[in-house]
């Protein structure tokens, strides 16, 4: 194997380690939920990332084929990692926080759309059914 290319690989395993270990501290360090969710979807999947990369390039020099499989999960990473993201961080927002008293006001018409179940036609989804009602 070419010293060039033994050096991208090694760079690029040591880049993944040292974002892997960043967010490693991260979930460590960080109580809240809030700022917990950057260490896992930012600075883990970018060092998760850049080994597979690196495994993809090493097979690929190494055997001479090309593996599909690495740059797969690596989408799958960069894919799913934002969006599970988001959706905890708005489990997160509907359970904690009170939108009267914790948010600003939107500036628009609206309102925030995690918690504002009301469309612009004025239909109400939780009025729907009410246990305490019956």
């Amino acid at each position: 194997m070419p010293f060039i290319a033994e050096l991208v690989i090694s760079v690029l395993i040591v880049i993944g380690g040292i974002f892997l270990l960043i967010g490693s501290y991260g979930m460590i360090k960080l109580r809240e939920l809030l700022p917990r969710l950057h260490a896992p979807t930012k600075s883990t999947t970018v060092g998760v990332g850049a080994i597979l990369i690196a495994s993809m390039l090493f097979f690929w020099i190494e055997r001479g084929h090309f593996t599909i499989h690495e740059l797969l999960i690596t989408l799958f990473l960069f894919l799913t990692a934002p969006i599970t993201a988001n959706l905890i961080a708005k489990a997160y927002l509907l359970r904690n926080v009170d939108p009267a008293k914790d948010l600003p006001p939107s500036g628009q018409g609206e309102g925030w759309a995690t918690f504002d179940p009301v469309g612009p036609d004025g239909y109400d989804p939780s009025e729907e059914y009410n246990p305490e009602k019956d």
